[in-house]
């Protein structure tokens, strides 16, 4: 079973997230408002995986996903947003992928996982 944290500024948006999930199948082991509590969380907690709001308030999902990558933790960059929007920082991002709030799945946060820590084909 995959264990996440969810990371986002919107109170409404981490109950709704953490609810479909749960009904999906992965153990939501952690929820964030912020960068700072995300941290302790993921160091607590040490999750599979973290989604990680581009846009934090007054904070950048982006510069959460590479401090996240000191811990080993895979980050799903997750957003209101187009990812055509934000196209190139995701790619020059320490993040494994991204997803579209409005798409948003166990099965998709599960594939991209997947996909992240399959061995190379040869």
């Amino acid at each position: 079973m995959v264990r996440c944290l969810i990371v986002d500024d919107s109170p409404v948006f981490l109950a709704a997230a953490g609810e479909l999930l749960r009904h999906q199948g992965i153990t939501v082991v952690g929820v964030a408002p912020d960068s700072r509590e995300a941290l302790r969380q993921a160091e607590r907690v040490r999750p599979d995986v973290a989604l990680v709001d581009l846009d934090l308030g007054s904070e950048s999902g982006l510069e959460l996903a590479e401090r996240l990558h000191l811990y080993a933790i895979p980050t799903i960059l997750i957003s209101t947003h187009s990812e055509q929007d934000y196209e190139e920082l995701i790619a020059a991002s320490r993040a494994i992928g991204f997803l579209p709030k409005t798409s948003l799945s166990g099965r998709a946060v599960v594939h991209l996982l997947g996909a992240a820590t399959a061995p190379p084909e040869t």
